[in-house]
């Protein structure tokens, strides 16, 4: 998915102002493929976790882009056994449109998936970006589940109360956390004060995002 409705931009090597969503550099071939890095084996994957000396039994997460693409992957499935043997827990930033074979891989019987299921204000078609099954799937399988809405000030006016509805009726025990749509510091409290009132009323969780509150406009943070 593109979600180009959420207004955030980045400028490639090639000086193409490509339009998408917040981590557009992760999802985009055309223009920021050059900076991806290829994985041939599970240890190249584990090496980031030395590289950066993490201590066992911590809070991994995986987000993209959409990271269940490589759901049935060799390489991803013995690296995320790996990780649960060395004690830690795994969560899965997903949009939900794709399903997970629990059986053939129960290691995702012990991860927590945030189902951050794209709205209208992505801009993508509904047929693409809510899939019923899928999440009714991820929900009841899962160790945990939850549902993450990207939500901005403009889309609260619009029917956006009967849109959440109609997606969390696929698993309607699960919580629902709505955060705040921007790619900068601006445009995150901007967006801020509108959706803490719409989840008071609501009896939804504020989910915020820290990372672009302390650093801005930056990667690898």
């Amino acid at each position: 998915m593109k979600c180009e409705g959420f207004g955030c931009h980045e400028v490639a090597q090639d000086g193409v102002k490509v339009l998408g969503c917040d981590t557009v550099y992760a999802v985009n071939k055309e223009h920021f493929s050059h900076s991806w890095i290829p994985i041939k084996s599970s240890y190249e994957l584990l090496n980031v976790l030395e590289l950066y000396e993490l201590p066992n039994a911590v809070d991994v997460v995986l987000t993209g882009g959409e990271p269940l693409i490589y759901a049935s992957d060799a390489i991803f499935v013995e690296f995320l056994e790996a990780l649960v043997k060395r004690g830690h827990q795994i969560t899965f930033e997903t949009n939900g449109s794709l399903d997970v074979d629990f059986e053939k891989y129960p290691v995702y019987k012990k991860c927590i998936f945030a189902l951050s299921v794209k709205l209208s204000n992505s801009l993508e078609p509904l047929n693409k970006r809510v899939r019923g099954d899928a999440i009714y799937s991820i929900a009841s399988n899962a160790k945990d589940a939850f549902f993450k809405f990207s939500v901005d000030a403009d889309s609260i006016d619009l029917g956006l109360e009967d849109e959440i509805s109609e997606i969390i009726i696929h698993s309607p025990r699960t919580k629902v956390y709505c955060m705040p749509v921007g790619a900068s510091k601006r445009e995150v409290e901007a967006n801020t004060e509108p959706l803490i009132e719409f989840c008071k009323a609501k009896g939804y969780n504020f989910s915020d995002r820290l990372h672009i509150r302390v650093w801005d406009i930056n990667k690898g943070v």
